[in-house]
């Protein structure tokens, strides 16, 4: 019932709003690409999609824009830093001046009005409503200046929010060069439009089903399957609690590849100031701790 309210709120206001038909055009022509794609199948194409899916996911989107640029779970050199951040432009999910203003406004307003993706205003909504008739990653000035000051400093970043589509456009072209139309049409458009439900899954499913560990006043959720699909941030609830812990999934069954990916940057000692969270047994409770990760990478805590 506490849906109810909030839809017909939503509805109303929808009713305002226009299609954003760039955007409705671009989604139409992927699908169709995605459907070509499955008629021109070489282990060459689906290898190369499988990694693609990995470098945008998983570098980009996961380690990049999420853990890194927007929550700033950790550090890195800036070199790293611009590097996994432009990895994000292969997922094709909008700038990264953009992105991190549309998550930060989520977790100020998590299933409340001003929430750019709720499911209380539908499940199509959140899934990909909000891509073809909300903020859609679309944001003025000034709520630019309010939620990510830091980022919109930087000009390296003004540049890419500009151009986030340069990195896969640069990659179409070769995979066209190198491997013709079947490569072409797995890497990018198939592997693009998995990629993108993938993350809207995020927005949807993991604020309708799953499992609640922690008190966090709003909807989301622990999915196990969602994690699997986005390389570890289907563990939401985790997230919503604790929003800068570069680690989401927190016990040792709960599979979280970007974790391993940034405890791979510090080994290699690309990474610092990670901030995860810890089991104290003392206070049997969670905490957040920041600082150098020491022992396994997984743990069987209580």
């Amino acid at each position: 019932m506490h849906f109810m309210k909030f839809e017909n709120e939503a509805l109303a206001a929808r009713k305002k709003l226009n299609v954003n038909w760039s955007n409705a055009i671009f989604l139409i022509v992927a699908h169709a690409a995605a459907v070509a794609a499955l008629f021109f199948w070489s282990w060459a194409a689906v290898i190369t999609a499988v990694v693609l899916y990995w470098v945008g996911g998983s570098l980009g989107i996961g380690m990049g824009y999420h853990r890194l640029l927007t929550h700033r779970g950790y550090k890195c050199p800036k070199l790293v830093e611009y590097f996994l951040v432009t990895c994000g432009g292969v997922a094709l999910e909008g700038g990264p001046i953009q992105w991190v203003t549309t998550h930060r406004i989520h977790h100020a307003h998590t299933d409340r009005e001003g929430d750019p993706h709720t499911p209380r205003h539908g499940g199509f909504w959140a899934h990909m409503g909000w891509i073809l008739f909300g903020t859609a990653q679309d944001h003025d000035q000034t709520t630019i200046e309010r939620y990510a000051p830091d980022v919109v400093k930087d000009r390296y970043y003004r540049w890419l929010n500009n151009f986030y589509w340069a990195p896969l456009l640069v990659i179409g072209i070769l995979l066209f060069a190198f491997g013709g139309w079947g490569v072409l049409l797995w890497g990018v458009f198939l592997r693009l439009v998995l990629a993108l439900h993938a993350t809207w899954l995020v927005n949807s499913a993991t604020h309708l089903w799953g499992k609640t560990r922690f008190e966090t006043g709003d909807d989301s959720r622990n999915s196990w399957w969602v994690a699997l699909l986005t390389f570890g941030e289907g563990w939401h609830n985790n997230h919503h609690a604790h929003p800068t812990s570069a680690r989401h999934g927190v016990h040792w069954y709960e599979f979280d590849l970007n974790w391993l990916g940034i405890r791979a940057l510090q080994l290699l000692g690309l990474a610092h100031g990670i901030k995860h969270l810890r089991f104290n047994r003392a206070t049997s409770a969670w905490q957040l701790v920041s600082g150098r990760v020491r022992g396994p990478v997984v743990r069987t805590d209580p």
